[in-house]
């Protein structure tokens, strides 16, 4: 949530800016502001509402120059407002910064400010910092800002400048991901490498506790005690291209259709056909010390959250390994029992979640190794985590995670066959997941040919405010995925449920306009689902149902099926899901809502 960019170098450096902003816009945002050096003065511009309309007041009072920051905010501390965006500046306003994250020990700074003689103009915790930089400023930028950092608790991502040092930004991180963008007389800092990747690929990644000060033509990184640190460059190999739409209407839309894709890159290398086993190269976890795992700890927030659950299934089914499936914002404070022969899987999108990376840390420091599922290379989880899999989905935009999803249920696949074949599944078995799991893709694309389908049903439910998602075994957590995605983009209120569940409250709810979608596949709880959809039909619920091609069982209770090629029962959330996806964006379509950037919400959560 929130985004940072700043550029340093020869350029004009206000298009450069507004149009990192835009590359963000994907993270959520309620406002935008942009700070520039004009001559011996730092000029400032801000609005709540979107980029664009701060672009439309950057044509009536245009900022010239070649230094600048910029920011979108999510708003935390302070309703969304023009007053309260970023950049904040202190009061001769010589200082400005933006900011991504919370300031915990904010009010108590704040007071002692005041009784100092500072005076704020905003709600913003951040505000405390421009000021604090001040109070500590004595003719060098990057010690007023260690200073200052040094006496706050909580997360940050920051870029600061000052009209006393024209040529010059410092960044820093705790918590919230910032990274240096390396280009040949210019550099940039931003909190996401796609703000600067039509002008750079080289990318520094700054740790935890970590310090950048940056010109034109140099990089110095040191940690907060200001110990130097030596970090090459890494290149960034997705172009720019690949996060723009491709010819679609929305990101979502262009991300769901690249799920074919997206779900082969997840499994291409790393299954081995003549064997039935899996290869993962970024384990760094000996083999012996995977067989003797007394338990596997799952754990992540929202889709990943549901991916896990699919996880536990497979684990707990493959290699007879004890699963559990934690909300990473529950499990760093509940004083978790974790030992040595625990494996935590933590999994995120952005690798930057900071309930998810709390949660990691808090089960090294149990002294459980860590593994990593994300997306995003160099991000914090791949570098702290004692080994990762990265899920090859490349860059999502789209608010509401879609091919990420069933990216991270491919990679939990591939685990569970490798942890599978080191100790009950046979090899016979592991062929045959193997051979399933490489039609998964052409599969999809079955789907995906027939959206027009799913976008009737959508055309006949959108006015409706309730849905009931019901699922079973593999497909309870595609229930509360496709639940969630509804509410995500449409602001319908949707719940997953177990199918059986229903009947002990949620069936209470249950008339004629209550559309109830079934996932009735046929697999091992397919004449459980049955009787269930019979229970919705005989109390006139609307029934919308998936099942599987060749069933004629469904169509005799539900209005509205549509047919999922088969496959074996693990992987039928790689299908079943896919659809949802479909049914939640047709809808939020038919609603006007807007499906990239659904409101209150962000792409990557890294604040509490």
């Amino acid at each position: 949530m929130c985004g940072i960019i700043a550029y340093i170098g020869d350029r004009d450096a206000c298009p450069i800016l507004v149009e990192g902003l835009r590359r963000l816009e994907y993270r959520g945002y309620d406002s935008a502001g942009i700070t520039m050096q004009q001559g011996d003065e730092l000029a400032t511009i801000k609005v709540a509402g979107k980029i664009s309309e701060l672009a439309r007041t950057l044509k009536s009072t245009p900022l010239e120059g070649t230094c600048g920051i910029a920011h979108t905010r999510w708003a935390t501390h302070g309703a969304p407002s023009q007053i309260n965006a970023h950049p904040h500046l202190d009061t001769p306003e010589t200082i400005a910064i933006v900011h991504n994250g919370i300031i915990e020990n904010f009010y108590t700074l704040k007071k002692w400010l005041i009784g100092e003689g500072f005076e704020f103009r905003s709600d913003s915790d951040t505000e405390v910092l421009a000021h604090l930089i001040h109070y500590f400023y004595k003719n060098s930028l990057e010690d007023a800002v260690q200073k200052a950092l040094l006496e706050v608790s909580g997360t940050y991502g920051i870029a600061v400048m000052s009209s006393l040092e024209p040529r010059k930004i410092v960044g820093a991180r705790n918590g919230s991901p910032l990274v240096v963008g390396v280009g040949e007389g210019e550099n940039f800092i931003a909190s996401d490498v796609t703000a600067i990747l039509d002008h750079t690929r080289q990318i520094i990644y700054l740790d935890d506790r970590e310090m950048v000060v940056v010109d034109a033509d140099n990089i110095e990184v040191t940690t907060l005690e200001r110990k130097r640190v030596h970090r090459k460059p890494e290149e960034i190999l997705w172009s720019a291209e690949a996060v723009q739409k491709g010819g679609f209407p929305h990101y979502m839309m262009k991300e769901i259709f690249e799920q074919p894709r997206t779900i082969r890159d997840s499994f291409s290398g790393r299954v081995i056909d003549e064997t039935g086993k899996a290869h993962l190269g970024g384990l760094n976890i000996p083999m012996e010390n995977l067989q003797d795992l007394s338990r596997v700890i799952i754990t992540g927030c929202g889709t990943s959250w549901h991916a896990g659950l699919i996880g536990e299934y497979m684990i707990e089914e493959f290699a007879r390994i004890p699963v559990e499936v934690e909300y990473a914002s529950e499990f760093r404070y509940r004083r978790p029992v974790i030992d040595h022969n625990n494996l935590a899987v933590v999994i995120s999108q952005s690798g930057e979640t900071a309930d998810t990376l709390a949660a990691m840390r808090e089960a090294q420091k149990g002294g459980a190794r860590a593994l990593g599922i994300c997306n995003v290379v160099g991000s914090t989880i791949a570098r702290e985590s004692d080994g990762g899999i990265y899920t090859h989905a490349g860059p999502e935009i789209g608010v509401a995670s879609t091919k990420a999803f069933t990216s991270q249920v491919t990679v939990l696949t591939i685990l569970s066959l490798l942890l599978g074949r080191l100790s009950h599944l046979s090899e016979a078995e592991g062929r045959r997941i193997i051979r399933a799991l490489k039609r998964i893709p052409d599969q999809v694309q079955s789907i995906l040919d027939r959206a027009h389908e799913i976008e009737k049903i959508a055309k006949l439910y959108y006015k409706h405010n309730n849905f009931l998602y019901l699922g079973r075994g593999y497909n309870f957590p595609v229930a509360l995925e496709g639940a969630l995605k509804l509410k995500e983009i449409s602001y319908i209120h949707a719940e997953g449920y177990p199918a059986a569940e229903m009947k002990h409250g949620p069936i209470a709810l249950i008339d004629r306009n209550m559309p109830v979608v079934f996932i009735a596949l046929r697999d091992s709880a397919f004449e459980k689902v049955i009787n269930n959809i019979q229970q919705v039909e005989s109390r006139n619920g609307r029934i919308i149902a998936l099942a599987t091609e060749g069933d004629d069982v469904v169509a005799q209770w539900a209005e509205h099926v549509f047919y999922l090629p088969a496959t074996i029962e693990p992987l039928t959330p790689l299908l079943s899901v896919v659809p949802l996806q479909l049914l939640a964006y047709y809808i939020a379509v038919e609603r006007g809502c807007d499906v990239d950037q659904p409101r209150n919400l962000a792409k990557s959560v890294t604040v509490e």
